[in-house]
């Protein structure tokens, strides 16, 4: 049996995420800058280490937003990954099999940071709707209580 709980002022909703285009102007400057510090400090021709900086971005900004920004998200991150963190920079080249999965990691890291932020929104919200519920005293009978 359902039993609706009303939400009251103690409990509050899911957060509602981030509007999708300030999730891409956050994944355009953190993709900038992210690929230049790794520029700076690593250089560009390992292109691993920018991959990994930029999949942990993708996942960060997942946190936040909304399904539909993953796809958007992952092509940004790619653009700053392909354009300027491999060489020649500045140019973007298709090489099939390796942008292939460059892309399908990005893609993925942003869906698991975005699942993951959903997942634990909706369990913090289901503890604080049945904590302000009342729970059954010594005397009382419940369906919980025949098993």
């Amino acid at each position: 049996m359902i039993r609706w709980v009303s939400l009251s002022v103690e409990a509050r909703p899911v957060p509602r995420p981030v509007a999708t285009p300030l999730v891409w102007a956050t994944a355009f400057g953190g993709a900038l800058l992210l690929v230049a510090v790794h520029n700076l400090l690593i250089g560009p021709d390992r292109p691993g280490f920018a991959l990994a900086g930029l999949s942990l971005l993708a996942a960060l900004l997942g946190l936040c937003a909304r399904f539909t920004a993953a796809p958007g998200t992952a092509l940004l991150c790619w653009l700053f990954l392909n354009g300027f963190a491999i060489p020649p920079a500045g140019t973007l080249t298709w090489t099939g099999s390796r942008d292939t999965v460059w892309l399908a990691c990005l893609f993925t890291a942003s869906l698991v940071g975005t699942i993951l932020a959903r997942i634990l929104h909706a369990r913090a919200a289901y503890r604080r709707v049945t904590a302000g519920t009342a729970t059954p005293t010594a005397g009382s009978r419940d369906w919980r209580d025949t098993f």
